[in-house]
């Protein structure tokens, strides 16, 4: 098996994967899950840079939601796998997005559940944070999920991918129908753009409510 690399999303952590990590690497894979919280895209993106190049062999990516950013930016992989995520080209930031829900519906987006503080950072309002990010899980996945949630920098609205590696890496992008933290639009344009397409009835976190399936997705392309 190639190894795999998994990138978090926005105020998520590594430990979010914790099984679907686990899981893999019982059953023998090499697997990787840096921490890119609360960083510049630029320099997350030459931290996972630096696992791929010292890789073996090209290892598979995976990137869930904004991990779809660093993806976007990386060189040498096998493979990406695009989980709910954002593909962007170089100049497409998440605002970019919002604004051209608007544009093309005529309504903005559902926003996010979001509390901006006076230091810049954003956090997710953990009252709220179930229906957009956790809809179809276990109350105890939730409890778990939602206690290592942590900030993360305004910043992150307005920085985009430093390259666009969906164009000519192979690449798999899974569509999640209950989705509530990403707009269905989004969702088909990012869709669009990628070689092939599997769609899920799921949340925005299919690792934790489909780990069985994730795992046999990754498996199939390690």
């Amino acid at each position: 098996m190639r190894p795999l690399i998994i990138l978090h999303g926005s105020w998520h952590q590594p430990a979010h994967f914790d099984d679907v990590a686990g899981r893999l690497r019982r059953e023998g894979a090499e697997v990787t899950v840096p921490d890119i919280g609360a960083r510049p895209v630029a320099e997350s993106t030459r931290i996972v840079q630096e696992i791929v190049d010292k890789a073996a062999e090209p290892p598979v990516v995976l990137g869930h939601s904004y991990g779809g950013v660093i993806a976007g930016g990386l060189q040498g992989v096998s493979h990406l796998i695009l989980l709910a995520a954002i593909v962007s080209e170089p100049g497409e930031t998440a605002q970019y997005w919002i604004d051209r829900v608007q544009e093309e519906t005529g309504r903005e987006p559902e926003p996010l559940p979001l509390i901006f503080d006076d230091a810049g950072m954003t956090h997710l309002d953990l009252a709220k944070v179930r229906e957009a990010m956790y809809a179809d899980c276990s109350d105890a996945d939730v409890e778990r999920a939602t206690a290592l949630l942590r900030p993360e920098p305004v910043s992150i609205f307005t920085e985009s991918p430093i390259g666009a590696a969906w164009k000519n890496t192979p690449n798999t992008y899974i569509t999640c129908t209950e989705d509530r933290a990403l707009a269905p639009e989004m969702v088909a344009h990012f869709a669009a753009r990628c070689d092939t397409q599997v769609t899920w009835r799921a949340s925005h976190s299919p690792y934790l409510s489909r780990p069985v399936e994730l795992v046999t997705l990754i498996r199939e392309r390690l």
